[in-house]
């Protein structure tokens, strides 16, 4: 089975990247997994401190061990958005792939600082874990967005830095590394999310010299996606988009039989519903679509 360092060094070379989808509970897990399995794709799982605290963190590690281990499928978790260094503790000890520390909204050498603690700390418990770092605020949550929260990075001067970014990982020595390109979390309800800096990603790729994470996919433009991976983009994060199909498959599912009261003949609707948002994301993310 190849590792994740592999898994993503081939979406480098190929100039694809790797889907990055967050689960709270099994039922988007199944959605996200079967669309794997269909498009024959490795897969990235995140679950966030909130999403690990309701579904449990090392529930969630030994389910994906278990997925990865059964179908012989590169199949992966990431502790996604993590703030703090007793959560990474949590994730590594746990069994995770990766973790994702999040300090993005920290003076940047304080998030030097606690990104190198954190580095020190989970490479010394396993070794082969990636270490991903946040630089630039992206916003706090994934969900529908009737505005541009208060303090994300959107203007050009408060984006990551290509000059800054490299000398981040310099110190810290994270593996990978989430800029602010102006990509936000959440989707808005009636439009496209802002454009993203393209040129911006390209720099930060040639300087800071480790794979890109673009946080933030639900609403981008299915253009940008592939610039954006042209450009040196391995992974896409999302989260809202897999979220609004849970609850549009539910609400289908049960304007359709109101009386039923039986989980497993109400919840494959909100499955199928997340299989077809993350096969579409995948497709895009892999190329299917041009070959």
């Amino acid at each position: 089975m190849k590792t994740l360092r592999q898994i993503i060094k081939e979406a480098e070379q190929s100039r694809t990247a790797i889907g990055h989808f967050n689960i709270s509970e099994c039922v988007a897990l199944k959605g996200i997994f079967k669309a794997a399995q269909e498009l024959n794709l490795p897969v990235i799982i995140g679950l966030s401190e909130g999403e690990q605290n309701f579904f449990g963190t090392k529930n969630a590690a030994l389910i994906i061990k278990n997925l990865r281990q059964e179908f012989n499928w590169p199949i992966f978790i990431n502790s996604d958005h993590t703030k703090s260094l007793e959560k990474i503790k949590e994730a590594v000890e746990a069994g995770f792939d990766s973790v994702h520390f999040d300090g993005g909204k920290l003076p940047f050498e304080e998030n030097i600082k606690k990104t190198k603690e954190v580095v020190e700390y989970a490479k010394s418990i396993n070794p082969n874990i990636l270490v991903e770092a946040e630089l630039g605020y992206l916003g706090a949550s994934s969900m529908i967005l009737k505005e541009i929260p208060k303090g994300v990075a959107i203007k050009e001067e408060d984006l990551t830095k290509p000059e800054q970014a490299a000398q981040f990982v310099k110190e810290t020595g994270v593996d990978l590394l989430a800029p602010a390109v102006g990509n936000i979390h959440g989707m808005f309800k009636n439009a496209p999310n802002p454009h993203i800096d393209l040129a911006r990603i390209g720099k930060i790729k040639e300087l800071a010299g480790v794979p890109l994470v673009l946080h933030g996919g639900s609403g981008i433009r299915d253009e940008e996606f592939i610039k954006a991976i042209d450009a040196g983009i391995s992974i896409i994060h999302i989260n809202t988009e897999i979220r609004l199909a849970w609850r549009q498959g539910m609400e289908k599912a049960l304007a359709e039989n109101s009386e039923e009261i039986t989980p497993y003949k109400i919840l494959p609707a909100a499955i199928e519903e997340i299989k077809k948002a993350t096969e579409r994301r995948m497709r895009l993310f892999g190329r299917i679509l041009d070959k």
